[in-house]
């Protein structure tokens, strides 16, 4: 819930969804609609399905328990790098390295001496971490938890709190002088408004409204562009988002 959406938007969300699904197997046996709908204006709606398949996989393959090892995370739908170790270092106890965009920034800094990171790579980051783990398990989780809230609250992107950094002294951009980033950057995200991105978040606001099927006049009426608006639509029911109703007395398109 958390990957680009503010913590302030999550926590109500987050505290209304365990109320309702407590374990993965509450949440299997919803269909896949309500937790779409659950899910509301977090963003990027696919994790809602892709949480919602992963449930279905716990209960399936682990017994309604979400497993410890590694790998076996990393097998379940939508679940990558950072939130298999996440779950396997803070919920568990175990020692691996868990990387964010905070604990990249502040390798990048203190380590390496440059101004940012530069575009995320998994086994380089990964690496780079787990030079620095202690051995110790229980060090180890916590200097994970502590390189990641030291990079969302004081090395943070444009305004670094140095004068606050408990690592002032041995870092390595500090000691530089602070040289301005030159090396390459990730792709600029292109503007929300008028996107694709837009106008789907636009459908799926009128499918989480609605407990019917909505039309394709319904539909029309959300966006001028009708192939934008097509587009949007196509991609939809491609992800699993969206499908059509099976009725053929009440045509349009629901949750899944």
């Amino acid at each position: 819930m958390l990957q680009q959406t503010p913590v302030a938007r999550v926590i109500p969300r987050l505290e209304a969804w365990l109320d309702r699904w407590p374990t993965p197997a509450d949440l299997a046996a919803s269909p896949p609609g309500e937790a779409v709908r659950a899910w509301d204006n977090l963003g990027y709606p696919r994790r809602a399905l892709w949480l919602h398949a992963a449930a279905v996989q716990i209960v399936e393959r682990h017994g309604g328990v979400v497993p410890r090892d590694v790998d076996a995370l990393l097998a379940l739908t939508g679940i990558g790098d950072y939130t298999a170790r996440a779950v396997a270092v803070f919920s568990f106890g175990d020692r691996h390295p868990v990387v964010d965009t905070n604990t990249r920034r502040v390798i990048a800094r203190a380590v390496l001496g440059q101004a940012q990171p530069g575009p995320p790579h998994a086994r380089r980051d990964l690496d780079a971490m787990e030079a620095l783990l202690p051995l110790e398990t229980v060090e180890s989780t916590v200097v994970n938890a502590a390189m990641m809230e030291l990079g969302a609250v004081v090395c943070v992107a444009r305004t670094p709190r140095c004068d606050a950094c408990p690592l002032a002294e041995v870092c390595a951009w500090r000691s530089a002088g602070y040289p301005a980033y030159d090396g390459p950057t990730k792709a600029v995200q292109k503007a929300y408004e008028g996107s694709d991105r837009h106008v789907r978040g636009l459908i799926m606001r009128e499918l989480r409204a609605a407990h019917v099927p909505v039309t394709d006049a319904e539909i029309a009426s959300l966006w001028p562009d009708p192939i934008q608006r097509d587009r949007a639509l196509a991609g939809l029911l491609s992800d699993g988002l969206a499908v059509r109703s099976p009725s053929p007395d009440a045509p349009g398109y629901l949750l899944p």
